[in-house]
């Protein structure tokens, strides 16, 4: 049967062709896997039937444990069962992949393959997880490219089933994932009709069955397990020739020739590499590119790497072979050599090839780009025979020299880079604009993006090809035909005309008129544009986007250019084509968002303007990348900026040397960094009104960035302020002058300040203007900073007040959160009130990517050097891990409280017999403890003995006082996959903070469904509406009766939730804050300015409630904090938030029904609510 040509990415290609031979799929969201289980979903519940006819039964597990576990059960019962993992999810199945291999189950696990956490984490592409996994027994078969990911996971299922062995079926994480390109996609007929109905049978009749039962899984002794372990031998041993087979059968299908170990090259090639995934597509450019020049090389790819067959591998290896050169994408420390090397080296010995020199590189750790040139040097390589590629090793001078830069994709290809700001929709626009190219033109495409780890706000890349050859450039584009910026902040950070081939095109997004760009224009962007002929051309995007409704949703505007420019399809065609995707990505959010970029794909097309370059500019002076000037600062974190930071944002961070990292080997990095980016991304910032403010300080409370923020100051530091500082007289502190500052270039415009601030007599005291007109401002904010916190200030107003709390330094700045982030102002309360003593256990999730992406840390310190500890261990271990740091203190400190015994007993001085009294008396105590440390210290280091005692003590005065244990994550983490540590730690009874930021979804990897999503909601993994309602965790805590329980929404009660931080940290024993935190992907209507709004919404109709449960207080535990929520808001509060008002458009029915259902669980919770305030003798407000 034909196949389909369409244009998909690799997830959704494995997802495809998985979906085919899948009874059920158990799933966990892990990045970059997720894709494929949420299209599995989406298929579920649109009505897909596998070759048997039926739907595949879905279900998302708490973990990828979980997962695993209900994999093998799931097969163990006669089910074909798949699922889809990556990196750490992998490695949390492997006693499971042991299991299901050592009971000849048939199970396939699609794994994007990515880099697995160690001195940091990396979300990106390598194989450091399914080598994790070789010696399990599973199969493992690997893909490079996104077509061979259609071709070949059929035979991964197929054999499984036919062999008996389970398949790791794996292709590169990004790199092959989330490529998209136009391919030939599968008929499920043909998928049919290759599978072998008999062994199917016989899976399923040797399945688990009360009619004819048996019991697996035994105990077994000595005298016995070696031999039965050596059972299986003849699987696994027949296996190579069953993948053979379907090979041949995919071949026969469709004309092509996979093999175990496919060659390509010369015939009579000498140097040959071995390699697999996606660099072999890479190889097979370079190849080609060296033959035309005569050069005998070759490749041969590795498709079956478990069982590994020497045979197959050697007959693919030309004769005339004199080196060969193995490639691996991981790195194995201590080892002699990577895991494919130590196999070809295995498989040649004894051959004909034993004399041959065999060679191994490192290439491609955490998605490094490997590009033709670096392949290039491979061949050339004679002389290192263990090196590293694609880096600058100058310490264990492993690297390669690389040559300039080589065109070795096919003629004709055009390559297209668009330069983005993270949220701006350029991404989704892009990968939109390829899919129109290729499904309705007769070229190739291919897309990849290209992201840093912020969580919007961030720089994107998105490489585009097309042509009419197929394109197996898996590397970046740095030579293009087309390059756009998205944003106009970038024009002199970043290289980007510089680019472009001659004769290119350059789009750039700006409201610059000539004399704006002449002004703006870097010098050598001007006389590059000017010297290679770059016809130039910019548009308002932002003008047009504001215009619509859009906003800083720029997206539908520049695409329409972009295909007007490009003149790839006729103008007309593309605007109907691009309004049909517009349709398709944006219905689900309603009609008239629809219309809004129905109307920006108009304006796009019309509003170019095209710039006629001057003939000066060919003269023009380079004036360099912009740099942020670097004005004070510790040492440690100003070395790091200037050798770390500055290079990776301005997007060198690929020539940084290792001995760059030499000090941060351990992953160790400076606090504070975060400070000296000055990204200067918004393009309207919150202005000041002096004489509309009420002086609450709630818009600095609010802000998730920690960019606004009152400053007290005297007489005399207002007299030194630098020209143009407005300020006022502070109420209730005679003498004293209140201002609000603003970092200018640190604000990411949300808007959210301006949103809660209730200036006077209806005129608001913050009010959003233009960025550029105001960025002077920025010397206030700087000079703010320099002003010492006033304790006198914060002792008249109190620190844990809405407004006191604002005049203590946040120790949470100028994150990589959002734009209006839900989380991050909790965060930073904290900090601001605990922060000079806190320790941080981070679970991976959205809190720890804003939370310290490298190069940027925005946990910072005081004045004193003291700030939050923070680390990250993984996203299940969160709570032991913060756990583990609170019994290292008690260890430490008990060891040293006998010390300071011993100095009351045994000291002759006074003063330190009284500090040592004062230490213990306060020793359980974080608030006074602190104090009375200082104390000690003092008295010890004034006093002239020379006792071991005393030196002992001093030498570990770091742990002397009473630290802050928290522990931060999401309801991803709480939930579900960490919820067996946070329920052990509660238990514990220890003095322990837990504080949970409530999305309600995962947000990190997209919007998965967690435990904490309620009923009817839309997320991935629940495409249909989560059908059961919310988990209890906090009836749960407080079902110990001796846990601090507390539910805080910060926009619904400002007071409430610093009065149930204070609380919650007073508290001698474990408390758990859960607060809620609206979030991007929740679609909100209002927009994320008004994510306070939302939280005050949520609370008045009820959907949230806030309440604490203190086990301490005298008389009355518990406090209900919410009023009686007004029901009849309920549903317009649903329908404020696209992932409730989706369902509602495309299955009115069930929504009618589920958010009934919603109501009424939020009714019975409210009314629950109300029996403890009874039974525990509180009070409700």
């Amino acid at each position: 049967m034909g196949r389909k040509m369409k244009t998909m990415d690799g997830n959704h290609a494995a997802a495809h062709a998985s979906y085919a031979f899948t009874d059920v799929a158990a799933i966990y969201p892990i990045t970059p896997s997720s894709v494929m289980a949420e299209a599995t979903d989406e298929w579920a519940t649109q009505g897909r039937t596998n070759i048997f006819g039926q739907t595949v039964q879905v279900t998302e597990m708490q973990s990828e444990a979980g997962a695993a576990g209900t994999v093998h059960g799931s097969l163990a019962a006669g089910a074909l069962t798949t699922t889809y993992t990556a990196s750490q999810g992998l490695l949390l199945m492997i006693p499971n992949l042991y299991k299901i291999a050592g009971e000849q189950l048939p199970g396939v696990f699609n794994v994007s393959a990515r880099a697995i956490a160690s001195h940091a984490l990396s979300i990106f592409g390598d194989h450091s997880d399914v080598y994790a996994c070789r010696q399990t027994g599973c199969a493992m078969l690997c893909e490079s490219s996104v077509q061979e990911v259609m071709d070949l996971t059929p035979v991964a299922h197929l054999a499984a089933i036919k062999g008996k062995v389970p398949f790791i079926n794996f292709f590169d994480g990004f790199r092959t994932s989330h490529e998209i390109q136009k391919i030939e996609t599968w008929d499920y007929e043909d998928l049919k009709d290759m599978a072998d109905m008999d062994a199917i049978d016989e899976f399923r009749a040797h399945a688990l069955n009360p009619n004819h039962p048996c019991q697996r899984g035994s105990a077994q002794n000595p005298d016995i397990f070696f031999q039965a372990r050596e059972a299986c031998n003849p699987y696994y041993d027949a296996l190579p020739a069953i993948v053979q087979e379907y090979m041949d059968k995919v071949n026969e299908k469709i004309g092509t020739n996979y093999k175990l170990f496919n060659y390509h090259g010369a015939a009579d090639a000498e140097h040959v590499i071995v390699a697999m995934g996606s660099v072999c597509d890479t190889i097979d450019e370079t190849v080609d590119y060296l033959l035309a020049k005569g050069a005998k090389v070759g490749v041969v790819k590795v498709r079956l790497y478990r069982p590994f067959s020497a045979e197959a591998l050697i007959s693919a290896i030309p004769e005339s072979v004199k080196q060969i050169t193995v490639l691996d994408r991981t790195k194995e420390p201590g080892a002699l050599g990577e895991p494919l090397y130590l196999d070809v080296v295995a498989a040649l010995k004894g051959t004909k090839f034993d004399a041959v020199p065999v060679f191994t590189g490192r290439y491609g750790l955490g998605s490094k780009d490997t590009t033709p040139a670096q392949i290039v040097a491979v061949y050339e390589n004679t002389a290192k025979a263990k090196f590293t590629l694609g880096i600058v090793d100058d310490v264990t001078n492993l690297s390669l020299e690389v040559g300039a830069p080589l065109v070795t994709t096919p003629e004709g290809t055009i390559n297209c880079k668009f330069w983005g700001l993270g949220a701006d929709g350029t991404v989704g626009a892009n990968k939109n604009s390829i899919k129109i190219i290729g499904d309705n033109t007769d070229m190739y495409a291919q897309a990849y993006f290209d992201y840093d780890s912020k969580k919007s706000g961030g720089v994107t890349m998105s490489h585009l090809r097309f042509g009419k050859s197929p394109i197996k450039s898996t590397y970046l584009i740095k030579q293009a035909n087309f390059v756009a910026c998205h944003n106009p902040s970038y024009i002199n950070k970043y290289n980007m005309v510089q680019e472009l081939v001659d004769g290119g095109t350059f789009l750039l997004n700006c409201p610059w008129d000539m004399e704006g760009i002449e002004k703006h224009l870097p010098g050598q962007v001007k006389a590059f544009i000017a010297n290679h002929n770059i016809k130039f051309y910019v548009i308002d995007g932002i003008k047009i986007g504001k215009e619509i409704g859009l906003g800083g949703r720029i997206n539908t505007v520049l695409q329409s250019a972009f295909f007007k420019l490009a003149n790839i399809i006729p103008e007309e065609h593309a605007i109907e084509l691009m309004k049909a995707a517009a349709k398709a990505t944006y219905g689900k959010k309603g009609d008239k968002i629809v219309q809004m970029n129905y109307d920006a794909i108009d304006a796009g097309a019309k509003e170019i303007v095209e710039i006629n370059v001057p003939e000066a500019w060919k003269d023009a002076e380079d004036e360099g990348l912009f740099t942020p000037e670097i004005k004070g600062g510790r040492k440690d974190v100003v070395d790091f900026v200037k050798n770390i930071q500055t290079k990776v944002n301005a997007q060198e961070g690929n020539n940084l040397p290792v001995s760059a990292f030499t000090e941060y080997v351990d992953g160790s990095t400076p606090s504070g960094s975060s400070a000296f980016e000055k990204r200067g991304i918004a393009v309207d910032i919150p202005v000041w009104k002096p004489e509309n403010c009420i002086q609450c300080n709630r818009c600095a409370y609010v802000c998730p960035h920690a960019v606004i923020r009152p400053v007290a100051l005297t007489e005399e530091e207002v007299a030194n302020a630098p020209a143009g500082l407005e300020t006022i007289d502070m109420i209730g502190m005679p003498g004293v002058k209140f201002t609000m500052t603003v970092s200018a270039y640190d604000c990411t415009g949300c808007g959210s300040c301006a949103n809660v601030c209730p200036g006077k007599k209806g005129e608001k005291a913050l009010v959003m203007e233009n960025m550029e007109a105001n960025a002077g401002k920025q010397d206030y904010f700087d000079y703010g900073r320099e002003i010492p916190v006033k304790p006198e200030v914060v002792a008249k107003f109190k620190e844990t007040t809405v407004k006191g709390s604002q005049f203590k330094q946040p120790l949470l700045e100028f994150s990589g959160a959002c734009a209006g982030c839900g989380e991050t102002p909790y965060a930073k309360l904290i900090t601001q009130l605990f922060g000079d003593r806190m320790y941080i256990a981070n679970a991976t999730g959205c809190s720890s990517i804003w939370g310290n992406s490298s190069p940027s840390t925005p946990y910072t310190v005081n004045e004193k050097g003291q700030g939050p500890a923070w680390s990250n261990s993984l996203f299940e271990d969160n709570a032991e891990f913060g756990y583990g740091m609170l019994l290292a203190q008690r260890a430490l400190r008990d060891g040293l409280k006998t010390k300071v015994e011993r100095l009351v007993e045994e000291a002759k001085n006074e003063d330190v017999i009284a500090a040592a009294k004062e230490y213990l008396d306060t020793f359980a105590c974080g608030a006074t403890n602190g104090t009375a440390t200082d104390n000690l210290v003092a008295a010890l280091e004034a006093c002239d003995c020379d006792c071991e005692l005393k030196k002992d003590i001093l030498k570990n005065k770091d742990f002397l006082s009473k630290k802050s244990q928290w522990i931060f994550g999401g309801d991803g983490w709480a939930y579900d996959i960490g919820f067996g540590g946070v329920d052990h730690v509660l238990a514990s009874g220890k003095d322990i903070n837990i504080m949970v930021f409530d999305t309600e979804v995962y947000s990190n990897t997209g919007g998965q469904a967690s435990k904490a999503t309620k009923t009817g909601a839309v997320a991935q993994f629940a495409a249909g509406g989560k059908d059961v309602k919310k988990k209890d965790l906090a009836g749960i805590a407080m079902s110990y009766g001796y846990v601090y329980v507390a539910q805080i929404a910060m926009g619904a009660d400002l007071n409430q939730t610093v009065k149930a931080i204070a609380e919650a940290e007073a508290y001698p024993g474990p408390s758990l804050i859960i607060a809620y935190a609206p979030c991007i992907n929740h679609g909100i209507k209002k927009g994320m300015s008004k994510a306070q709004t939302e939280e005050a919404l949520a609370v008045e109709c009820g959907y949230w409630n806030n309440f604490r449960f203190n086990p301490a207080a005298e008389g009355a535990k518990f406090t209900l904090d919410s009023k009686a929520p007004v029901l009849e808001n309920y549903k317009d509060f649903l329908n404020g938030e696209v992932r409730y008002n989706a369902l509602a458009r495309f299955n009115p029915e069930k929504a009618e029904v589920m958010f009934a259902k919603n109501e009424a669980e939020a009714k019975e919770r409210y009314e629950y609510l109300q029996k403890l305030v009874t039974l525990y003798g509180g009070e409700e407000k």
